[in-house]
């Protein structure tokens, strides 16, 4: 059996962050004035996004999960301090639990004015906050195969992410929401398989060349063979409230991708399942996160959520080692105990019934953990 070179599975992480009133808590526009700061700092590391009390932040190509770890750590601090001296607070969850996107301005950019004028209300509602996973991979055939067979897992991972119980000030009994909101895009959700990276190209080219696009990120699935890095995108979570939650996660993406990658060198590969079996398993999970069930599909029944996961750590076990990275992998376990962010807002919530201390709570969980 040929070696793997665990060096070609590099890592990216993107966050979004919410900029906070550090008062009221309610979000709030900072004109750009925190990623214009950031840019002396970090670079282009700190991005503006559609509405501006939101952040973007992306790290370096990290070598390995110790790397990501510290970059985010960083752009976490820097981003926090920078708005502390501009008189903001920060915060990591998929939705605010209170504020009304009808209050939000968008920012004045060709891109975004351009997204809100196709997409109208969908656009201008679309005030929520993401995770983005890179994994670097040593040719697009590869990672076309490798999206094809994550894709299974992404209600797994989504599950222990979900982040985003309230919106507009109410509960809405789910555990994450946000993909809720993003579902009104066009081609958001759990994406088809592609026989191969011709396919996936040819399907490009085709809504390009019939203005559906004018370029391929405004393909916006789960999971997405991106269009121009050779990396597989993973981008099914709600950001997580903690750097550790985050850096857990994308160990896990990580660790995923290398063990379908060890299957293949082995001439296997994992069952390929059809896409509304999988969209069962992502329904159920934004509803309950790892509190609920998720259907095993080869045994054909209900399992609990967190028995899944634990099968999904053992499924990847021989591979983190190699990646150095199960020190990281296990704060799993600490979500799988303690909860996910949706459990602690919402627990949380029950404690005040204050939306308020919520925000408060998401605000300082912010710097938890960071390097």
């Amino acid at each position: 059996m040929a070696n793997i070179n665990y060096k070609t599975f590099t890592l990216g992480v993107e966050e979004e962050y919410m900029v906070m009133d550090p008062v009221t808590r309610e979000l709030k526009s900072h004109e750009q004035k925190i990623v214009q700061e950031g840019q002396k700092i970090i670079k282009d590391k700190v991005k503006a996004e559609m509405h501006q009390a939101v952040v973007e932040v992306g790290t370096d190509i990290c070598a390995d999960i110790e790397e990501a770890h510290k970059d985010v750590s960083v752009l976490r601090k820097t981003i926090s301090g920078i708005a502390g001296d501009l008189g903001f607070a920060m915060g990591a969850a998929g939705t605010h639990p209170f504020s009304h996107w009808e209050s939000q301005l968008i920012t004045d950019h060709v891109r975004y004015n351009e997204i809100v004028n196709e997409l109208q209300d969908a656009a201008r509602s679309n005030l929520i906050f993401g995770l983005h996973v890179h994994v670097g991979m040593e040719t697009r055939e590869m990672a076309n195969h490798i999206a094809n067979s994550t894709r299974y897992f992404l209600p797994h991972v989504y599950a222990l992410s979900t982040n985003s119980p309230f919106w507009e000030g109410r509960k809405t009994g789910y555990k994450s929401f946000r993909t809720k909101v993003f579902d009104k895009f066009p081609r958001t959700g759990i994406p088809e398989a592609f026989d191969s990276i011709e396919a996936y190209d040819n399907y490009v080219k085709l809504l390009m060349k019939t203005n559906c696009i004018d370029n391929a990120k405004k393909i916006w699935w789960d999971l997405r063979v991106h269009p121009f890095f050779n990396t597989v995108e993973f981008r099914i979570c709600d950001v997580p409230m903690t750097v550790d939650e985050t850096i857990a996660l994308a160990a896990l993406f990580q660790a995923i991708c290398v063990k379908i990658y060890k299957l293949r060198q082995q001439n296997m590969n994992f069952i390929q399942y059809p896409r509304p079996l999988i969209n069962e398993n992502k329904w159920r999970a934004s509803r309950y996160g790892i509190d609920g069930y998720l259907i095993d599909f080869g045994k054909e029944e209900e399992v609990n959520t967190r028995v899944l996961v634990y099968e999904l750590l053992d499924f990847v076990d021989d591979v983190v080692d190699h990646l150095g990275s199960r020190n990281r992998i296990q704060h799993i376990h600490k979500i799988l105990e303690k909860g996910t962010g949706a459990d602690r807002q919402l627990a949380i919530y029950e404690e005040t019934k204050d939306l308020g201390k919520v925000a408060e709570y998401i605000s300082t969980q912010f710097l938890e953990g960071t390097a």
